[in-house]
């Protein structure tokens, strides 16, 4: 069996992004990235990353706010690692 590390270099990744809305908390936020995570995985990609930011609601073009857009650009230059 291929430990996690492995499997990275051979699938596809995936980088997920959640918005804590007004009405939500941080943990249901992170409970709704690992079921996407698990969705990722059964469709043949492992998720690398997860960024939340909180906000009142998503941003009608980016989702989320330019500061964690840069940050998620940077991270993507910067090349995939494990979370």
């Amino acid at each position: 069996m291929l430990d996690k590390k492995n499997r990275i270099n051979n699938e596809e990744r995936a980088v997920l992004v959640g918005v804590v809305q007004k009405d939500q908390t941080e943990h249901e936020v992170q409970d709704y990235l690992s079921e996407l995570a698990f969705l990722a995985e059964t469709a043949g990609a492992i998720a690398v990353k997860k960024f939340i930011q909180k906000m009142a609601h998503p941003d009608s073009r980016t989702f989320v706010g330019k500061g964690k857009l840069e940050e998620i650009k940077n991270y993507s230059k910067a090349g995939i690692s494990i979370f």
